[in-house]
């Protein structure tokens, strides 16, 4: 026979077919029945493989970082077991003396595993090669092998095609074509696989290189637009998402279509890639190879998605430990984004040499359709790209990498990749001097203010380094993790989409969204103070101090390097320590209450402050990524800024009870006077409600709940359930007798619909009669549909009546998802006596649950605790709820050991509906 076995991919295994083939021919020698010796095969080829990958999995394990060993020690021992089946199908179960030339049969390996490169749970590819159609022997024999492979529990793919089939196949389809670019031969007839590469080469391959680089980019813009089009997406794609191993990958398989290279290190002699940016590919691959045999190991199959519950164990195995100030996950996500960015830098230059080499057309349509502007001196456009003119003179003066990125931003061409691939060998040019130059201040501070879209440069200033460079207090905010659903992006990105957002109002895009902030971008307002917070207000992050303080110190210091003027200095200080302040005030206190406006209103101080902050506030939120923002906080931000706004300007006294409440029962006459009501009975409804119920509800709701008490029997409980669209939100109103505990149960009754409570309120009237307002959305943070509205009333009523024990419904409902069981939200309770007037503000910061709200309020009631008024504000899987409460006696909680045992309580509730949810 005319067979060959294939080297074996080189890994760290001495594991082959080598030292294989002896031993499985011991064990079938005296075997003659075919179901024997498969059996025996398969017994032998399993035990071996068990134990091999075993070997693999402890070496991995004690040098978890070593991905390059273990996928080609991985591609080593699968090919000793397709040469060993190989063998026994040949040899043993359809043994030939004399084959034909027309019953040739080669087995290649395809795809990831021709590249020899397989983690421990990916598929093996073949391709059983013949030289014509296929023949009865040689059928035979590839069912066989198929068999045995499928008993040892080989995930297959296979295909079996002549060659011709392969010309023609490959030309009609760029998956097979691609396959076909890593073929290599693992067992079986060498010189048909050798016949197959030459035509491959010479018929297909070198006639149609700029159709394949064309589809394989295709490809890879249309697999990150479905992985989310960002980079720091922070539950990434190892294999498929931007800057994973796909886009590594397909690098190398244009390099090796177009220039029949095997290996990436060819590439820096061919002059494609410089040392240090094989070494960037090389350390990316391996990372990134690391990564995903660790995912498949923990979940035992092919899971190539890092999600948050991935990241912890993956970070654990790869030896990423906690600090003071981060958890090991973040560390190792930061290390991750890192290298994709590496990887996108790499991709950037492949295609820029690509295009000099004139085998693929740079993009066009933006070069079409431009309005050409004239470039300044040093500035060069190089097939529709802002290139350098001349390096040396360039690099003469180190302005010169500030003034490439103005000059990008104000013609709007993109920066020619040569010319980023010089600026980023070069960083070492930005130096104290320069940072201290007011020259390059004045590029910078143009960069963010002149051009209208500061988020391009910013963007790709920070992917080649000279955003850390120039402001080296940001780098170690660059590629930071925040590990929590919440936020969308890295510390570095969220800061630039602030920015980008702060534009957008700018340039008049938000003006029914964002009325407030667009009239505030439209007057004199100090724009360099507040692009300079915006870009500097999380540069804190990362370390064990207050965040917003550090920041404010670290942002002082960076607007006296820019010289600005000590005014500027302080309000760019200010606005980065306050820049949560607004955000919190407005969605974690009751904003209706007097003493919260008065004390904001201390704190801001002026209107000035007060337009930026607000405006600052804004973008945060938008910042944080899709969805975060909507109109119930944009409600919440107006009402705050405008009763703030006029207090600031017609004095804190305009804040007291007293004139609040006049001002609602007036409100709510004229309206019920427009209804019909008449004077005398528009009189009792006034003087039927405590004084507390006419400052904490809009007027609209005090008129609801005037219907649901006209003439309501003693029994009767009336539900009112409204979309307040202006909100956000669905408003859901209720008048019922009141009843310790009532507050507790309309909460479960609401949540167990799956209602998410942002806002509530409940009163007591003078003649026993509770009204309680909640605003409630769903799980899409939206008003409940109309036609949800039934059940959702149907649940109330039946929880009020008792027919629903809402303790018991949240037993099989509070499991927390299995994505955010490794967050880590330590729970934070807090009395504050002064921050209201008659109220105690008890402040419950913990992981969010549907059944936690019912938990604290029924504990609460339990221990006579009057709830007035709850806010909500959740932050993805946490929540910070605060109460407003009184005691029995109407008072707040002054007692220091009544309050001791009431946190106790409190954390009991929380410890034990945890524990209910894990059972």
């Amino acid at each position: 026979m005319n067979t060959t076995t294939a080297p074996a991919a080189s890994g760290a295994s001495a594991f082959d077919a080598g030292t294989l083939l002896p031993a499985l021919e011991a064990r079938i020698a005296d075997l003659d029945e075919p179901r024997e010796i498969r059996a025996a095969t398969v017994a032998l080829l399993a035990e071996a493989r068990a134990r091999e990958m075993a070997a693999i999995e402890a070496r991995f394990a004690t040098h978890p970082r070593a991905a390059r060993e273990t996928v080609r020690a991985i591609a080593t021992l699968t090919d000793a077991i397709v040469t060993a089946v190989h063998h026994v199908a040949t040899t043993r179960l359809h043994p030939q003396s004399g084959i034909s030339e027309a019953e040739r049969l080669a087995v290649l390996a395809v795809g990831g595993y021709g590249r020899a490169e397989m983690a421990p749970a990916s598929d093996v590819d073949l391709l059983f090669l013949t030289p014509w159609k296929i023949t009865a022997w040689a059928e035979s024999v590839v069912e066989s092998m198929l068999y045995m492979m499928w008993d040892l529990k080989l995930k297959i793919g296979h295909s079996i095609r002549s060659v011709d089939d392969c010309l023609r196949l490959g030309a009609e389809d760029m998956t097979i074509r691609t396959s076909l670019v890593e073929h290599r031969l693992v067992a079986g007839h060498a010189p048909l696989a050798a016949e197959l590469r030459d035509r491959l080469w010479s018929e297909l391959f070198a006639k149609s290189i700029p159709e394949f680089i064309e589809a394989k980019l295709q490809e890879r813009a249309a697999r990150h637009q479905r992985q989310g089009g960002q980079r720091y997406v922070l539950e990434p794609n190892v294999k498929e998402g931007k800057g994973g191993l796909r886009d590594l990958q397909t690098l190398y398989w244009i390099a090796k279509y177009i220039h029949r290279v095997d290996r990436a290190q060819e590439l820096v002699d061919l002059g494609v890639f410089t040392r240090d940016e094989h070494l960037a590919f090389w350390q990316a691959e391996d990372f990134l190879w690391a990564v995903r045999c660790h995912l498949h190991l923990i979940a035992g199959r092919p899971v190539d998605i890092l999600s948050f519950d991935m990241q912890v164990e993956v970070a654990r195995r790869m030896g990423y430990d906690d600090s003071n100030a981060r958890r090991g996950v973040e560390y190792f996500m930061q290390d991750y984004f890192l290298h994709a960015t590496r990887v996108g830098e790499l991709t950037r230059v492949f295609l820029t040499e690509l295009e000099s080499r004139h085998v693929r057309t740079a993009p066009f349509l933006g070069r079409l359709f431009r309005r050409r502007r004239k470039l300044r001196p040093g500035f060069a456009d190089l097939r529709g790209r802002l290139a350098i003119a001349d390096d040396a003179e360039f690099l003469k003066n180190p302005l010169n990498i500030l003034r490439l990125f103005e000059e990008a931003l104000r013609t709007g061409i993109l920066i020619h990749p040569d010319a980023m691939r010089l600026v980023a060998s070069h960083l070492d040019l930005i130096d104290d001097e320069m940072r201290a130059s007011p020259e390059a201040t004045r590029i910078f501070m143009d960069l963010l203010l002149k051009h209208g879209n500061p988020e391009r440069s910013l963007r790709r200033m920070n992917e080649l380094g000279v955003l850390a460079a120039f402001i080296p207090e940001f780098e170690p905010v660059v590629a930071m993790m925040q590990f929590n659903v919440y936020h969308h992006y890295t510390v570095d990105e969220h800061l630039i989409q602030c920015v980008a957002a702060l534009a957008e109002i700018e340039r008049g895009e938000h003006p029914e969204d964002l009325p407030l902030s667009s009239e505030i971008m439209a007057t004199n307002i100090n724009r360099r103070v507040l692009y300079l917070a915006t870009l500097l207000h999380d540069i804190g992050k990362g370390r064990p101090e207050d965040h917003s303080i550090l920041g404010a110190h670290i942002a002082r210091r960076i607007a006296l390097r820019f010289g600005f003027a000590q005014d500027e200095v302080d309000t760019v200080e200010w606005l980065v320590r306050n820049h949560l302040l607004m955000s919190d005030v407005a969605q974690k206190r009751d904003i209706s209450d007097p003493r919260t406006l008065r004390d904001f209103a201390k704190a801001v101080k002026t209107r000035r402050r007060l337009d930026m902050l607000l405006v600052l506030t804004v973008c945060d939120i938008r910042g944080v990524g899709p969805g975060t923002w909507n109109n119930w906080k944009a409600a919440l931000l107006r009402k705050l800024y405008q009763e703030t706004a006029a207090a600031l300007e017609n004095g804190l006294e305009e804040l007291n009870r007293d004139r609040r409440q006049a001002e609602a029962k007036r409100s709510l006459r004229h309206l019920l006077v427009a209804r019909g009501w008449e004077a005398r009975t528009i009189r009792n409804e006034s003087a039927r409600h405590y004084d507390n119920y006419w400052s904490g509800l809009p007027t609209e709701t005090h008129a609801v709940f005037a219907e649901l008490l006209r003439e309501i029997g003693p029994d009767e409980i009336r539900i009112d359930l409204h979309p307040d669209l202006d909100r956000d939100a669905t408003r859901a109103a209720f008048v019922l007798a009141d009843h310790p505990g009532i507050f507790s149960r309309l909460a479960g009754a609401l949540t167990l619909m799956g209602a998410n409570v942002v806002d509530a309120r409940t009163y007591t009237t003078r003649d026993g009669y509770a009204t309680a307002a909640f605003w409630v959305q769903d799980a899409e943070g939206r008003p409940f549909a109309e036609d949800r509205l039934p059940r959702l009333r149907q649940t109330i009523l039946r929880t009020l009546k008792g027919e629903i024990v809402a303790r018991e419904a949240f037993a099989t409902r509070d499991k927390p998802k299995k994505r955010n069981r490794e967050f880590r939200f330590p729970t934070h309770i807090s009395f504050d006596n002064d921050g209201s007037d008659i109220y105690t503000i008890i402040e419950v910061d913990t992981r969010d649950r549907p059944g936690l709200l019912y938990d604290l309020t029924r504990t609460m009631a339990a221990n006579h605790i009057q709830i007035v008024s709850a806010v909500i504000a959740t932050f993805g899987a946490q929540v910070v709820d605060s109460f407003y409460v009184k005691d029995m006696f109407g008072l707040k909680l002054h007692s220091a050991s009544k309050r001791e045992t009431l946190e106790r309580k409190l954390r009991k509730a929380i410890a034990d509906g945890v524990k209910r949810a894990e059972e």
